[in-house]
């Protein structure tokens, strides 16, 4: 999947080593924002020293995250884990948002529940509700009781 915004924050690199295999181990955390009017935030991950230092994101940046999202159980509970594995650096269009894809499928951006906000100058231009125009007698109440 992909998701494009800009860079927020730069979470503190994470390491160790692994209890399984001895080898050593890194992981960084960073926070994107999806411009819009209710803008929307995500955390991924980059794992690997090799990549952490070959994507070298920056926080500002406007990138485009290619990610998988893969969810573990640790004593009864479950976590999601959102791992980037590709990091393209470009501009962010902010005046459309930034549409998903979905297993290289281009789905368009969410459409908003709401219906569009409208100025005080077109709120007095069309009324709502549209006031009835009179066409004689009883057209006013065209109710059958």
């Amino acid at each position: 999947m992909d998701l494009s915004g800009k860079i927020i924050a730069i979470l503190p690199a994470t390491s160790g080593t692994s209890n399984r295999t001895g080898n050593p181990w890194m992981s960084q955390d960073y926070v994107i924002e999806v411009p819009g009017q209710y803008p929307r935030r995500m955390v991924f991950r980059v794992f690997g020293e090799d990549r952490i230092k070959q994507f070298n994101i920056q926080a500002g940046e406007d990138v485009t995250v290619q990610f998988d999202i893969d969810a573990h159980e640790y004593q009864g509970r479950w976590y999601n884990d959102i791992r980037a594995f590709n990091i393209i650096r470009g501009q962010v269009a902010q005046s459309v948002p930034a549409a998903t894809t979905i297993a290289g499928t281009a789905a368009p951006a969410a459409a908003s529940p709401f219906p569009p906000q409208q100025s005080a100058a077109d709120a007095s231009a069309a009324p709502f509700p549209p006031s009835p125009e009179s066409a004689g007698e009883g057209a006013a109440d065209d109710l059958p009781f």
